[in-house]
């Protein structure tokens, strides 16, 4: 199954690690992390500069203008349609 993330863009479910609500980027690892990974030309910016979600896999990290929320029910949805269903899939929130 795949992930759709906007933009005509779409990545395996089983590739996703994390999908981070963009908010809780602005702070602390997070922040840092993606500071990285741009350095490491590891980003994706399927978000026409108006990212809310970010989603991590082994190879890239996406930046997506479709919200966490949206893409954890989505993920969800397809894994409920699967014979298997994967834990894997984190969904980190913003908090405020």
């Amino acid at each position: 199954m795949f992930l759709h993330l906007g933009a005509d863009r779409v990545i395996p479910l089983r590739d996703v690690i994390v999908i981070t609500d963009i908010k809780v980027a602005k702070s602390g690892i997070n922040d840092e992390f993606l500071k990285v990974m741009r350095e490491e030309s590891m980003i994706d910016d399927v978000s026409e500069d108006n990212a809310k979600s970010f989603v991590v896999t082994e190879k890239k990290v996406y930046l997506s203008a479709i919200s966490a929320a949206t893409l954890k029910k989505r993920a969800n949805f397809l894994f409920d349609n699967e014979e298997e269903k994967d834990d894997r899939i984190y969904f980190v929130a913003n908090t405020d």
